[in-house]
């Protein structure tokens, strides 16, 4: 099992080339399922391994066993993760002849509990970029970052893997390289063209001023994620601002800004790279709770008491 698991990690890397981060989950959440099979539901001798003829029999009930047994340490997002490797990984082999089916096809995911995406509002925004005011190259760099990330949604790992050429600062445009290999245009406004100007200028300061990524640290490498991460606390810090906020939040804090703004779900979909406009839809409900709070807030019938009598009437 072990190397049809390194067969099929390779095939996600390679043929749908999938980003680092989810091949690492699928990567554990399998090795986790290989283990349950091994130790708790076929009971193997001490370092018996699940053979290529034993993964051709795992049934529906093997996967509901392991799920069963990830609930009590485990949230139903991460269950549901695991269910989606396990699925995706089953149908990879029946592709290839190795089992007759996906035995994980008909077990059901795990209910989640709908939640709205964290976002900032407009004061908190304001007050974190213009927390990254230092004039130095690493402020220049990080109001950058900041100014970047709020203008265009952009992923974290798809900001971190910009290069010079893949920006246009007079269009202000970015082509961005998203998940699955999807490459698509964004637009950013005037603010983060200065930014990313101001940075170039102050970059020179540092080593191998001439290499193509945007935003390096100061050997001149490139930034990593948790870089940013890192980026992102320090300024969260001195704006004041709630835990919680991390780049993704910035992103939340852009498709939500869009909508309130006008802007329809279909153009937010395309900006934010999303296979799926269900994925954008979430946005809907933040927008909704805003209205419904405005309303509770300002329509004088919304806090006017109706009579018991009037609803049994009615």
């Amino acid at each position: 099992m072990r190397d049809l698991i390194a067969g099929f990690l390779a095939h996600l890397a390679g043929e749908r080339r999938l980003s680092p981060h989810t091949i690492r989950a699928y990567a554990g959440d399998l090795e986790r399922f290989a283990r349950f099979l091994e130790r708790d539901y076929l009971d193997l001798p001490e370092g018996e391994r699940v053979s290529r003829e034993t993964v051709a029999n795992v049934d529906a009930l093997a996967v509901r066993s392991f799920l069963a047994a990830l609930a009590p340490k485990a949230e139903s997002t991460s269950r549901g993760r695991a269910l989606a490797a396990i699925r995706t990984f089953f149908r990879w082999t029946a592709r290839r002849g190795v089992t007759a089916g996906n035995p994980a096809a008909a077990v059901r995911s795990p209910k989640t509990p709908r939640k709205l995406p964290r976002h900032l509002r407009a004061g908190e925004t304001e007050d974190l970029l213009e927390a990254a005011s230092g004039c130095d190259p690493a402020g220049l760099r990080d109001r950058a970052i900041l100014e970047l990330l709020y203008a265009s949604g952009l992923r974290v790992a798809e900001l971190v893997s910009l290069d010079w050429s893949d920006v246009d600062l007079r269009e202000r445009m970015a082509r961005v390289l998203g998940k699955g290999g999807k490459e698509r245009m964004v637009p950013f406004g005037r603010p983060a063209e200065r930014a990313l100007r101001s940075w170039r200028e102050a970059r020179a300061a540092w080593p191998h001023a001439d290499s193509e990524p945007i935003f390096v640290n100061r050997r001149g490498s490139r930034l990593t994620d948790r870089s940013v991460r890192r980026v992102l606390d320090r300024y969260v810090a001195a704006a004041a601002l709630a835990h919680g906020v991390h780049p993704h939040t910035l992103r939340h804090t852009f498709a939500t800004d869009m909508l309130e703004g006008g802007a329809d779900l279909r153009a937010i979909q395309e900006l934010l790279g999303h296979a799926s406009l269900a994925t954008t839809q979430r946005y809907t409900h933040v927008d909704l709770e805003r209205l419904r709070t405005a309303y509770r807030a300002s329509h004088p019938r919304a806090r006017v008491a109706v009579p018991a009598r009037e609803i049994s009437r009615d």
